[in-house]
């Protein structure tokens, strides 16, 4: 048989020199590590607080090509980026914290922001003793699901099931 040399490899699978110029880097947007070789619009998704919609719009609104290399962005369309995910300008029902509590208008919180935002909330249920406050409080489960089979603490024990032992008697047994 004929062992095939380096280079008819090489003509049969041309490498893609987009792909090698990005790979193994990473791009940081919103304190979230990003692969470079991602698209722009998968990327994006990647920052806590982005959702698919969401980085559809800042694709769209800042006139960036979708299907772009994450790794290709300049340090300026960078900035663009981070500085309207900090201030969109979109409509309301694509912001993630809607009539917000304190100062009842729209907002749109990613990364840290959102992490923070969530915890105080968790507290102040907790403080004022709402059902979902004490749920939380409890390590239960807070949106209605059943808690017969699931969220249980200890896995190793089982309820109302027992192993049958050696002295058991068997039910279906024939006595002679």
């Amino acid at each position: 048989m004929k062992e095939k040399t380096e280079e008819e490899t090489k003509k049969k699978r041309p490498e893609n020199p987009e792909k090698k110029e990005y790979e193994g880097k990473l791009v940081r947007i919103m304190s979230g590590d990003i692969d470079s070789n991602n698209t722009i619009y998968h990327g994006l998704t990647k920052i806590k607080g982005i959702s698919w919609s969401m980085s559809n719009a800042i694709c769209h609104t800042l006139k960036i090509d979708r299907k772009r290399k994450i790794g290709s962005l300049s340090p300026e369309e960078i900035q663009k980026i981070v500085d309207f995910i900090k201030s969109p300008k979109i409509p309301s029902f694509l912001m993630n914290r809607r009539k917000d509590f304190e100062t009842g208008e729209d907002k749109h919180l990613a990364s840290t922001s959102l992490e923070l935002q969530h915890e105080f909330d968790i507290k102040r249920m907790r403080k004022i003793r709402s059902y979902k406050g004490y749920r939380h409080a409890m390590g239960l489960p807070v949106r209605g699901q059943r808690t017969r089979g699931h969220f249980r603490k200890n896995k190793k024990k089982s309820v109302g099931i027992k192993k049958k032992g050696q002295g058991a008697p068997v039910k279906n047994e024939k006595k002679a």
